[in-house]
């Protein structure tokens, strides 16, 4: 008696008891697996992770300089090396924002994080046409400042505050601020807000808070607050015409990083054309600086 059909029956046996793996469905954009609460408490926390990082850099710094309690106030607003550090701790909260982010839009791993936000191009968006309108944006925001008159603002004194502050901005502004700023306004806080509110409460309920956030900052520099404003309004609609956000994030990176290479040349520039200066700081300060807005 022979063996071998038992042997073969013993090496397809693994096979026929191994089940495919189930693969876990996509949420859609539009309708995202997590709430309001949830979009608003990150919001919310990633300002809170705002001021600790700068606690837990600002206050080793004041100690390391000597600087009282007394005088901390103003040291940590108008020293050049406390608004280096001020920029510099914008990174790690960066970080903890997107990990943050990253358990809610996953589920803590259950889904894809890029594509449960709407990592793809549709309806006509591709990667040339949000960076020319990205450019247009740019020279339109450029054209408001100019005629709303240059206005003086404590950001802007940041950036003119060192060399070394103004490349830490525009490293900020070109690397993370443009993701963390689509995947939490655009990204998780719309989403939440069009299945409570439609399409079209989402997009002014975004943009207000957006509004609600920076303009007391920036006022009285009416072109930069005009600015923000467009950008936002821009960035917000196309995420709802498109129903995803990558187009929201080129067109946010490419309006970023032009800024960050013009402010990074300017010396430069105005050592060959000393009556020429680079677009205006704010503009590219507003969106990098305290995390949101472009």
């Amino acid at each position: 008696m022979t063996h071998a059909p038992r042997e073969r029956d013993d090496e397809t046996a693994p096979r026929e008891r191994t089940a495919a793996p189930e693969l876990r469905p996509v949420p859609d954009p539009d309708s995202p697996p997590w709430g309001f609460w949830e979009a608003l408490g990150l919001l919310l926390v990633s300002f809170v992770l705002m001021l600790l990082t700068f606690a837990v850099f600002i206050i080793p710094y004041a100690v390391y300089r000597g600087v009282g309690l007394l005088a901390f106030g103003e040291f940590a607003t108008k020293d050049p090396g406390a608004l280096l550090v001020q920029v510099l701790s914008i990174l790690p909260a960066h970080l903890l924002t997107l990990a943050l982010a990253w358990l809610i839009v996953t589920r803590a791993g259950k889904h894809p994080f890029f594509r449960t936000l709407g990592w793809e191009w549709r309806a006509g968006f591709t990667f040339w046409r949000s960076a020319g309108l990205a450019v247009l944006l740019l020279l339109v925001g450029i054209g408001i400042a100019k005629l709303a008159g240059p206005t003086d603002n404590a950001l802007e004194q940041l950036v003119r505050s060192s060399r070394a502050a103004m490349l830490a901005v525009a490293f900020v502004a070109s690397v993370t601020a443009p993701l963390v700023e689509e995947v939490v306004f655009r990204g998780v806080l719309y989403s939440a807000l069009r299945r409570l509110a439609g399409s079209a409460g989402a997009v002014v309920f975004v943009v207000l808070i957006f509004a609600v956030i920076h303009v007391p900052q920036y006022w009285p520099s009416y072109g930069v607050i005009a600015t923000i404003l467009l950008l936002s309004t821009v960035l917000t609609l196309i995420r709802a015409r498109t129903g995803q956000l990558l187009p929201c994030f080129i067109v946010h990176l490419v309006f970023n990083s032009i800024q960050a290479v013009f402010m990074v040349l300017d010396p430069y520039i105005k050592r060959f054309a000393p009556d020429e200066a680079a677009p205006a700081p704010g503009l590219l300060v507003e969106l990098v600086t305290k995390l949101f807005g472009g």
